[in-house]
């Protein structure tokens, strides 16, 4: 399951609304977190990971949302199927 959800990562259709959502929480969050040293010019090297990490996070549990919904639900799917054919 850790394969395809890290396949799931640049797999083109989760990876729009992953990145959108990423954008937008990240931005709001590096605000939260970084606005006032971004504008006082105290970003050090650290603040840039914590940077990154502030937006790679909600891409991650986006995708992760995305991956585990259709898991479940092609896992349903398979189940129906095969009740229907007993």
């Amino acid at each position: 399951m850790l394969k395809r959800y890290l396949a799931s990562l640049v797999d083109p259709e989760f990876m729009s609304t992953g990145l959108k959502t990423a954008l937008l929480v990240g931005s709001l969050l590096f605000i939260i977190n970084h606005g006032l040293a971004l504008l006082r010019g105290e970003m050090t090297s650290e603040r840039w990971i914590s940077v990154v990490i502030t937006y790679l996070m909600p891409y991650l549990v986006n995708v992760y949302g995305q991956f585990s919904y259709r898991r479940k639900f092609a896992l349903r799917k398979n189940s129906e199927f095969t009740s229907s054919r007993s």
